[in-house]
């Protein structure tokens, strides 16, 4: 036998693994085109009578629901770098105050856990948890840790959290997401977002090939399921599932909401709560309003609609072994681990999409078949053409009326599956991304295929599909502009040559317990008031003010409700414009500049004001203690015509740096926690009870003797009308 019979066996060989490749991918096209058309038809069909009869939800309609407690749960296992930033991002960016964010990280991570222990400072709702065993463990071991931890901190603070919000360490939130789960809940149990991956420079092909699926995968095929199925896959990410599902993950789990052997967890529960019959969304909410942030791509040909819902981006992996690691991880999960526990249905309609969700095997593999077959058949084209009078090596390939009948289909198929993609990606990311997901596809192909046969060898190794470990992915973030360490008082106010080292530091050494550092300097006479509200100020990079709290414009003060004032521990300062100016003593965070914003219809901005005067001025406009002006005071004492406010300016000093609140009072000894605190603040809006105090001990946040030893020291540290009139007769 020779060369020539050799390569004769071989194109009848490639033309029966073409004949079946083509089989196959006409099935599948069919599939997907089937999806297409349900689609495309139920757009058209909802665009011609459903929106004409029914007006759609705007951002308005969000506001109109009070806010329910939420929780968001962040794993994170050697997240250093990334989860720092994005817990300090989705705190201050967020249009939601009602909530908490859990980090999991692990005792052999001290990195990780150094991150998360800065935002903790700053934010209060920001909570470090440490899992009980060393990591790596799977994704849902660390979300069953933080489960726990949420549950001992619904104890705490007495609430039950509503809903549970599952989130990575590089997403990238969007400010209206808690809105929209809060409207949402409770009636729905799993809330699903779409997921929109950044893409990078146009020749980097892996992060822009994840963009390319997704946007389809979330514009289409999931909201297709959803309409069909009434079952909707958790991407892992931008999902929330109801206080009802999870409590019922835990008893069927024996107190483990998360199967630990699991590597999709997420895309599993998904399934078992749709077998429980609870209700499952695919929510594409767009965010029209020009005022309201959102993470919209700015690009020709991004739609107003669809390029502006409320969703969740993140950086997906950038090398070709990153994309295959993940994706394999994904495979072994969905098709391998996920056909193993979840067996077909009594429902048609769900079995259909999981044969979809478990076909991702056979396209990965005969996708890149096709590509192998393609380039040999051009191959061979091309020595026809060039070879005139050689042999016709095609015609044994191709002289098959079936073969033809199917190729005719196939490349129907194919140009529709090129239409739909480019559509699709283009709505988000613009035409430009459109047209490059045209040339990614063949780099999507191979990585998929790559990521098939990594799948199947770790399946082999471990002998069990259950045994496979989970595979961690590294992160990406952008970078944020402020560092989110916050720097000592004392050491700002040794910068700026207020008090010298030795001072400081004998100071640190006698100060009395349950105090601050500032408001002993102050009392002690070592610094002014002035310099360290200044110091606060630089602190937090925040702008400085100061304020006469008894000189205020009572229009304004009429204009900013008590209810609002005593909430947020805020002062109207003045005008400026049309934009309010609020002093507070601490920084106001942007989700409740927003909330007073809103609820005012005028925009605000917030500064840093003299320590101990929005407490003063609060006391004396809101709480009506008109007693406790010190000018006045001293003046009535000393005489009009002998009153000199330079004079007095240290007592005056004083008696402002030593005004303090219960909550203030409470922190500094340590009888409750910040989030804890933040938490009752919150749910205090809502009762009728005169006192914060007894509002505490009746829901059992703190006992009475707690709330009586923080009034104690109130009293002890707080230099009241009667000390202060003492105090200047010494003068």
């Amino acid at each position: 036998m020779d060369m020539f019979d050799i390569f004769i066996y071989y194109l009848y060989g490639l033309r029966l693994v073409l004949f079946v490749t083509m089989v196959i991918l006409c099935i599948c096209g069919i599939d997907d085109l089937f999806v297409d058309i349900y689609y495309w038809v139920r757009h058209l069909w909802r665009k011609g009578t459903v929106y004409k009869k029914f007006t759609r939800k705007n951002v308005d309609d969000l506001y109109q629901k009070h806010e329910q407690p939420l929780a968001i749960m962040v794993p994170a296992w050697q997240e250093f770098g990334v989860i720092d930033k994005m817990a300090e991002l989705t705190a201050s960016s967020l249009d939601y105050e009602n909530y908490q964010i859990f980090v999991g990280t692990y005792p052999n991570d001290p990195e990780t856990q150094a991150d998360v222990d800065r935002v903790c400072m700053r934010f209060p709702n920001v909570h470090k948890i440490v899992c009980a065993r060393p990591g790596p463990t799977s994704k849902a071991d660390c979300l069953n840790n933080v489960i726990s931890s949420i549950i001992e901190f619904e104890k705490k603070a007495k609430i039950e959290f509503s809903g549970f919000i599952l989130h990575d360490a590089e997403d990238i939130v969007s400010p209206m997401e808690l809105r929209l789960y809060n409207y949402l809940l409770p009636e729905k149990d799993l809330i699903q977002l779409p997921v929109y991956p950044y893409t990078r420079k146009w020749y980097q092909m892996t992060p822009g090939h994840y963009a390319d699926e997704f946007a389809e995968l979330h514009g289409k095929d999931v909201v297709v399921r959803e309409a069909i199925a009434g079952q909707v896959p958790s991407a892992g990410v931008g999902t929330c599932f109801s206080r009802r599902a999870i409590l019922k993950l835990l008893v069927t789990g024996d107190g483990l909401a998360f199967d630990v052997q699991s590597l999709t967890e997420d895309y599993e529960i998904g399934l078992r709560l749709k077998q429980w019959g609870m209700s499952e969304i695919f929510v594409r909410f767009p965010i029209i309003d020009k005022e309201q942030p959102t993470l919209k791509e700015s690009s020709l040909g991004v739609s107003l609609h669809d390029g502006s819902v409320v969703c969740v981006r993140e950086h997906f992996p950038t090398t070709f072994t990153a994309a295959v690691r993940q994706k394999s991880r994904w495979i072994v999960g969905i098709v391998f681990q996920g056909f193993n526990k979840q067996k077909w249905t009594n429902d048609w309609k769900l079995n259909y999409f999981l044969w979809r969700d478990r076909r991702g095997f056979i396209n990965n593999t005969i996708g890149f078949l096709s590509m192998v077959i393609f380039l040999q058949l051009v191959a061979i084209s091309i020595y026809s053409y060039f070879v005139k009078d050689g042999y016709h090596f095609l015609s044994i390939i191709t002289d098959n009326k079936v073969t033809q009948v199917l190729l005719v289909i196939n490349t129907f198929l194919l140009i529709n599956r090129l239409l739909q993609r480019f559509y699709f990606v283009s709505q988000y990311y613009g035409y430009l991304e459109g047209f490059l997901s045209l040339l990614r596809i063949c780099w999507g192909t191979v990585i998929n295929f790559a990521a098939n046969v990594r799948a199947i060898r770790q399946v082999i190794q471990q002998g069990d599909v259950h045994r496979v470990a989970w595979d961690k992915t590294t992160h990406d973030f952008p970078t944020l502009a402020n560092d989110s360490r916050k720097q000592p008082i004392g050491e700002i106010l040794k910068r700026n040559m207020k008090i010298s080292e030795e001072m400081l530091t004998s100071v640190l050494l006698d100060m009395p317990k349950n105090r601050l550092i500032g408001s002993f300097l102050v009392e002690q006479g070592i610094v002014s008031n002035d310099d360290l509200s200044q110091a606060i100020a630089e602190q937090f990079g925040e702008e400085f003010e100061h304020c006469d709290p008894f000189e205020l414009d009572s229009s304004l003060i009429h204009f900013l409700p008590k209810k609002l004032a005593l909430k947020y521990s805020v002062l109207p300062l003045r005008k400026d414009g049309n934009t309010l100016i609020l002093g507070k003593e601490m920084p106001l965070s942007p989700v409740a500049t927003a909330t007073i914003s809103r609820r005012l219809k005028c925009p605000v901005k917030s500064v840093i004001t003299t320590n101990g005067a929005v407490t003063l001025g609060l006391r004396y406009w809101y709480l009506e203690q008109k007693g406790i002006n010190p000018y006045h005071i001293i003046k009535t004492m000393v005489g009009h015509h002998k009153y000199s406010k330079a004079k007095y300016k240290p007592l005056i000093d004083k008696y402002y740096a030593t005004q303090s609140q219960l909550g203030q009072c409470l922190l500094m000894s340590r009888a409750i926690e910040p989030a804890v605190l933040h938490q009752a603040i919150l749910a205090y809006e809502n009762e009728h009870e005169k006192s914060f105090g007894k509002f505490l001990i009746n829901h059992r946040y703190v006992t009475k003797e707690v709330i009586d030893k923080a009034l104690e020291l109130q009293v002890d540290q707080q230099m009241n009308v009667d000390n202060l009139i003492n105090e200047c007769k010494q003068y």
